[in-house]
């Protein structure tokens, strides 16, 4: 679903990703964790086709993010650490205009909308502007504009943060049911217990570097993610 080969950018004399190479296969839930500066924001916006990069090549769903961006971004969702929403717009608004991007008829957006509202309890709230919801409700917002037009592929920068606990349980059941019906995830997160017990695979980014990754157990073996991931921070 999708493949990072070799992936390097930079910023000026900065390397901020370096020869970065990931795999991750449709049913899987990856999750990309490292300290602040990392790299990790930088790797998923080049995914998303927002940085353009110096070297290497990434393909979603086989096509190419430079060669064929429209293409590529009907087949995912991006959600960035802050969603930055049109706060002028009604929450519905919002939404409608989304679905709009996508070509999504009234019969399916209206259903998706009502079964995600419900589920993030934003039902009664969408006929507020967006100025007026609190940092966890726009969250719960961007998460909807995201499933609502069935991407095989989502890409989430810390997506938990701000989300009260039922709201962060109803997240991790849809990443759930997306890869059951062969969608993947890819998210970064500093949240590790969270991503042991949610993701396939994992991968750990270093100094713009990817120093670890595979399967969540080939990975951690007998011991937390924890303490494998601050073993790797001190080396």
């Amino acid at each position: 679903m999708l493949q990072i080969h070799n992936l390097t950018k930079r910023y000026g004399p900065k390397t901020a990703v370096d020869c970065l190479s990931l795999t991750i296969e449709p049913g899987e839930i990856c999750g990309f964790i490292g300290h602040n500066g990392a790299g990790k924001t930088t790797t998923l916006k080049c995914v998303c086709g927002i940085l353009q990069f110096e070297e290497g090549e990434i393909l979603i769903d086989g096509l190419s993010i430079r060669e064929k961006p429209l293409e590529c971004k009907k087949r995912f969702a991006y959600i960035p650490d802050n969603p930055d929403l049109y706060d002028y717009m009604t929450g519905i608004k919002y939404l409608n205009f989304v679905a709009d991007i996508f070509g999504i008829s009234s019969d399916e957006r209206k259903a998706k909308i009502d079964q995600y509202a419900e589920i993030f309890g934003l039902s009664d709230q969408l006929g507020s502007a967006v100025s007026s919801y609190s940092h966890g409700m726009k969250q719960k917002l961007a998460l909807i504009s995201a499933w609502i037009h069935s991407p095989r592929l989502i890409i989430m920068d810390e997506p938990f943060v701000g989300l009260d606990p039922k709201a962060a349980h109803s997240l991790k059941e849809m990443m759930h049911e997306l890869c059951e019906s062969g969608g993947s995830i890819f998210f970064s997160t500093h949240v590790l217990d969270v991503a042991e017990k949610l993701c396939d695979r994992v991968a750990i980014i270093k100094e713009g570097k990817l120093i670890r990754s595979g399967s969540m157990e080939d990975v951690k073996g007998d011991e937390s993610l924890e303490s494998v991931f601050l073993e790797l921070e001190e080396e």
